[in-house]
């Protein structure tokens, strides 16, 4: 086996398949709620969680929704995560009610940052990694914690070279 770089193992997703796998885990959520079973806000950690967080919303019919800025990428580079801007302080309270989204656990630091700031919030994301699992209450696709997750809003279209042979 030889060493490849993060994005030679890349796993690409599409609008249409951010979108389907975002709708599922709005089914998943539906109910789940405290209470009554319904969500008081949905808060998208940016920028990758705003894309799933507007479809989730729309399918739950959640009308109050921010966000929390984390910069824990430089490029493809991971780093220590770091808070920018953060929700009404007020509505956050300890997280009860709010339903935090993420396009992506990898190795968990983002939400780790995030959960100490709301601990009782439920934490969902679209697709996790190993390391990230213990972070994230719910998601749809797991992968293997060496894929490259290409977004689609950090895409262009493009030939690509075939992973393994020449022709």
């Amino acid at each position: 086996m030889t060493d490849r770089l993060p994005h030679e193992k890349g796993f690409h997703i599409s609008w249409d398949q951010i979108h389907r796998d975002s709708r599922a885990l709005a089914w998943r959520l539906d109910g789940q709620g405290p209470g009554d079973g319904s969500w008081k806000a949905i808060v998208a950690i940016t920028r990758g969680g705003m894309a799933p967080a507007m479809i989730i919303a729309r399918e739950l019919d959640v009308r109050t929704v921010d966000t929390i800025s984390i910069k824990s990428y430089d490029h493809q580079k991971q780093s220590d995560a770091k808070v920018l801007k953060e929700p009404d302080a007020e509505m956050m309270g300890d997280g009860t009610g709010i339903l935090i989204i993420d396009d992506l656990v990898d190795s968990g630091k983002t939400l780790e940052v995030v959960r100490a700031r709301y601990p009782n919030a439920h934490f969902a994301t679209v697709y996790a990694k190993p390391k990230g699992e213990p972070q994230v209450d719910t998601f749809i696709t797991g992968v293997s914690q060496d894929t490259w997750i290409f977004f689609p809003w950090d895409m262009a279209l493009q030939y690509v070279e075939p992973y393994r042979g020449t022709d």
